[in-house]
């Protein structure tokens, strides 16, 4: 008797079981709301004050409360930032800055304001001309260096911005402006560059040099920073300034660096050359292109 008791206990605490499991197998995977891991309620709220003693420039202070990580965007895309941030504006303009925090389980809000800078940096003005190439005036600015000997790559103008377009198998195009720098004074190079899709066997080189280019001749005088496939970026598509997603080194620094000095005072030209051999179908976009005095 025992044995048979003990032998139907057994038989209902394994049908029990089946049961439980058949019924919790059978739930959505949605079931559950919330894990009470994600914060839904992420306040993204910033300041703006500006930094005493310094021209045009701010310091963006996020509250911190409940939050792991800041993104910001200063009207060239978001970058990860500290959250207590210094951004300088050295142009005269308003400024539309977007603080995006991120909390635990990966909840997130943004929140948006604006700086109105009412005087350019005399300093720290943009040397480039036409940079944004939002006027036939401005890309009158740009002198293109034909390279490519059948016109199969070639720079187009739209949407303020200039676009690199290449079929591949080699080709390139580029374009220059002369600007007049000081010497030994320091100077930063930088614009946003984008293209949806990625490339393989691909360059798009900035060079800042004191040899004229000339039509036909692949210009290599003082390669400053870019994007290149062989050192790691432009594989994927991409956004952002270049001074950030580039990986292509400084030839004075030796490091991935956007800062330039040059021996004497004078004309230098800033020179984009940009082809490859399997360059991608959308082309690379650059914009905003800027030169400037630190």
């Amino acid at each position: 008797m025992k044995i048979n008791l003990m032998k139907r206990q057994g038989f209902l605490l394994l049908f029990f079981m089946t049961a439980v499991l058949g019924v919790t197998s059978c739930q959505p995977d949605d079931s559950i709301v919330d894990n009470g891991l994600t914060n839904s309620n992420v306040d993204a709220s910033f300041d703006i004050i500006p930094v005493e003693g310094k021209v045009n420039t701010y310091q963006l202070v996020a509250q911190t409360k409940g939050v792991l990580k800041s993104l910001w965007d200063t009207g060239a895309g978001d970058y990860a930032g500290k959250m207590v941030e210094e951004i300088s504006l050295p142009d005269a303009g308003t400024y539309t800055i977007v603080h995006t925090a991120i909390g635990s389980g990966g909840g997130k809000a943004s929140a948006s304001k604006e700086i109105v800078v009412a005087t350019s940096d005399p300093l720290k003005g943009n040397l480039v001309q036409g940079g944004s190439f939002a006027t036939a005036a401005d890309q009158a600015k740009w002198t293109v260096l034909n390279l490519s000997a059948t016109g199969a790559a070639f720079w187009s103008y739209e949407n303020n911005s200039a676009t690199i377009h290449s079929p591949g198998g080699w080709a390139q195009e580029g374009i220059y402006q002369a600007i007049d720098v000081v010497k030994d004074k320091e100077y930063t190079i930088d614009m946003r560059v984008s293209s949806p899709s990625g490339s393989d066997e691909t360059w798009f080189e900035v060079y800042a040099g004191t040899s004229a280019p000339a039509s036909g001749v692949e210009y290599k005088d003082n390669k400053v920073m870019g994007l290149s496939t062989w050192d790691g970026c432009a594989k994927a598509g991409f956004s952002g300034m270049l001074s950030v997603v580039g990986c292509v080194k400084n030839d004075k620094t030796g490091t991935v660096s956007n800062t330039v000095k040059f021996a004497a005072t004078g004309k230098v030209y800033l020179l984009i050359r940009s082809g490859g051999n399997t360059f991608t179908k959308d082309g690379i976009t650059v914009s905003k292109i800027e030169m400037r005095g630190k």
